[in-house]
């Protein structure tokens, strides 16, 4: 009766609506809230919600949730399915779990002295939700190896009478995927490759930016693979001559996770990408991603001023996106109208409009930033300039009293303003405009755990033109981060001011080497500089810096 009058209290039914379910009760002998899911008043989960609003706990939505195969290990399936409870993420030692029933203390002490840890925190889920995770996870447990095995076992005639899109439905084929996920999240990695070859399928993570291999997969499940990620991601699973893209959002250990999905076909198959972007991660500064002093305090300058275009550049996965998102966090305010088009919308911030490009619907970075200039900005983000409209509306931005930042893909910070050029905009107009520009790469750090002192080869000491005198470091290599040596990345940048020199020679046409002759000359520290500066400090190694600046 707690649970109907606060459903009353919501407005979510009427009393007329609950005389009709007593009147059920009293015919059938049904529950009072059975009666209301019967009678089509209520469902499942608003029952839920309400409950767990009576009992003071918290309610969790298990539709779309992946959990840690591992943690499937905690409590063993027996015990699941009698007290009607799954695990779903562990911080420290304590252990969240789902339950319909949060007020059996005998389960939660069964499950605190099973699963080893020292404290339960229950949450109220439907029934659904609890059954759903039950038949994923309990049915096919174990690693990916275990599930393969399984599905061996199989009945070879059963197995051959399924299509593609009902294999993606069973259990063996969801759990494979939702492992796959897990692990990419837990090895930090930002991208998921699964790859048709003549004889199997294999799966990379690409972490701190390089590609491991992680599975291999019998070929015969490739199309039950493949179809369950584009189920998740809403695309068209009978269409494979052609490529799609799609979205998947997740929980993941209670975080939100967003997943850009892109299908392409081979001769093989269909290669599937997966980039993971993680909603709740914290959005870094720009005193985090590795800027020098000098670098910093200029590049802070020129972002607090009221017009002009600023240019993020170098290639795919550099992180240019990153240092635009930091760079308007900070200067980001109630008294600032901030708006973005970007492709996609990555993370979204407080404060700030942003928008993503559309084509379907005739939003082009051109055409967003045509109507962004209606909207009475201060700042744009345009999240790249990809041909000669989208420059030419970003220079008339930027003159017409708006802070501009986007970003193009070029080697180096000097080489952009060729290549506005080559698009077609007349030099005075980009001397007018552009106020400075920031080419940066990424670069892995070395692992904290297992740092140790080494001596570089001689032919990398020799290209590098690092000092022979200094002492240089790496990772050995350990479990914390799984035998690569390596722990996350940080930048390293090249930045160049726009000054009265530099513009004179973009207004004489000159060469991007001539202009970046006179930049070094007036100070600009190089990509591999302020890499060598980082390999001094040790915080990457001289292998890892020659990697990402070799010409």
């Amino acid at each position: 009766m707690e649970i109907v009058e606060l459903l009353l209290k919501q407005g979510i039914i009427t009393p007329e609506q609950i005389q009709r379910a007593k009147e059920e009760t009293k015919r059938t002998g049904i529950t009072l809230e059975r009666a209301l899911q019967k009678l089509g008043l209520l469902n499942e989960e608003e029952i839920a919600k309400a409950r767990a609003n009576a009992l003071g706990v918290p309610y969790m939505d298990l539709d779309g949730y992946i959990i840690d195969a591992e943690l499937v290990k905690l409590i063993p399936e027996q015990l699941a399915k009698k007290y009607r409870t799954v695990p779903l993420f562990k911080i420290s030692d304590t252990l969240t779990v789902a339950m319909s029933d949060p007020r059996n203390i005998e389960a939660l002490d069964n499950i605190r002295k099973v699963s080893k840890v020292d404290l339960i925190d229950p949450v109220l889920a439907s029934d659904k939700g609890i059954e759903r995770i039950l038949n994923v996870y309990y049915e096919a447990a174990g690693s990916a190896e275990d599930i393969i095995k399984s599905m061996d076992k199989q009945n070879p005639l059963e197995a051959m009478k399924m299509t593609a899109a009902e294999a993606a439905e069973d259990a063996p084929v969801i759990k494979l995927v939702n492992i796959m996920i897990t692990e990419a999240v837990k090895e930090r990695a930002s991208d998921i490759h699964i790859e048709p070859e003549q004889e199997a399928l294999r799966a990379r993570y690409r972490v701190d930016g390089v590609l491991y291999e992680r599975h291999t997969f019998p070929k015969k499940i490739q199309d039950a693979i493949v179809s369950r990620i584009k189920i998740l991601a809403a695309m068209d699973i009978a269409e494979n001559r052609k490529p799609q893209d799609g979205k998947i959002r997740l929980k993941v250990e209670n975080k939100d996770l967003d997943i850009r999905v892109s299908t392409f076909p081979t001769v093989h198959g269909e290669n599937v990408v997966m980039r993971l972007l993680h909603k709740s991660s914290i959005l870094l500064s720009l005193e985090d991603l590795g800027f020098s002093k000098d670098n910093l305090d200029a590049f802070e300058k020129l972002i607090r001023q009221p017009n002009g275009i600023i240019l993020v550049t170098g290639p795919t996965g550099s992180g240019k996106t990153t240092t635009l998102y930091a760079a308007l966090t900070t200067v980001s305010s109630m008294e600032k109208n901030i708006i973005t088009i970007e492709d996609p919308v990555e993370y979204e911030l407080p404060l700030i409009r942003q928008t993503p490009v559309n084509p379907k619907a005739d939003m082009t970075f051109a055409n967003g930033l045509r109507s962004i200039l209606r909207q009475d900005p201060d700042v744009i983000m345009v999240g790249e300039i990809r041909d000669k409209e989208t420059a030419e509306i970003a220079i008339q931005a930027s003159m017409t009293g708006h802070l501009v930042l986007s970003t193009l893909h070029t080697n180096d910070a000097p080489s952009s303003l060729t290549r506005l050029i080559d698009m077609g905009i007349e030099p005075f107009l980009i001397s007018s405009s552009v106020s400075g520009i920031l080419a940066q790469r990424l670069v892995r750090q070395i692992c904290p755990k297992c740092k140790e002192k080494y001596t570089p080869a001689g032919n990398i000491l020799k290209d590098s033109g690092a000092s022979a005198e200094q002492e240089f470091y790496r990772g050995k290599g350990c479990d914390n981060c799984k035998k690569t040596g390596f722990m996350g990345r940080i930048g390293i940048f090249e930045f160049l001011p726009v000054n009265e020199e530099i513009k004179k020679m973009v207004n004489e046409r000159n060469s991007a080497d001539q202009i970046r002759k006179k930049a070094i000359e007036m100070g600009m520290k190089t990509l591999r500089e302020d890499g060598l500066e980082k390999v001094k400090s040790g915080l990457t190694t001289l292998e890892e810096v020659v990697r990402v600046t070799q010409v």
